[in-house]
């Protein structure tokens, strides 16, 4: 008889990683260094859709994200990533999720695209909000 193996990430695994062993390593350039770590990310793993981005959350171990229903301007979308527990959200940055969104629109759209993550401790949210500026073509 043998034993099966989980061979999906546990949630504290990805916790120990993101909340402790990146941030003292990448000190005081933490949110930078983790945005460009995402858009890489999305360069190495591609969307061909943006109804693709919250499917990759998913596998990827990152959370429940969500587009919007609140409108925004044309220029403009709005995702939701939620989370469980506000302490959290308040200790944690998601800056790696805000670049991988900015590089699959930015990919998806051909305009130069940034992304920032709006922490909603209230609600137990995240709200990514993704601008692209449509002069500047990439």
């Amino acid at each position: 008889m043998t034993k099966e193996i989980d061979i999906h990430p546990t949630r504290l695994g990805y916790e120990i990683l993101k909340d402790h062993v990146l941030p003292s390593i990448l000190g005081k350039h933490q949110d930078e260094i983790l945005y460009w770590a995402g858009k890489s990310v999305a360069r190495k793993f591609p969307v061909f859709s943006s109804d693709e981005i919250p499917d990759f959350f998913q596998e990827a171990g990152w959370g429940p994200l969500s587009f919007s229903d609140t409108r925004t301007p044309k220029d403009e979308v709005w995702l939701t990533l939620h989370e469980e527990d506000t302490t959290l959200i308040e200790n944690r940055s998601y800056q790696l999720e805000a670049g991988f969104i900015a590089e699959q629109f930015q990919k998806l759209n051909g305009f130069l695209t940034e992304c920032y993550g709006e922490k909603m401790l209230k609600d137990k949210q995240i709200r990514f909000i993704v601008k692209w500026d449509s002069k500047t073509k990439m």
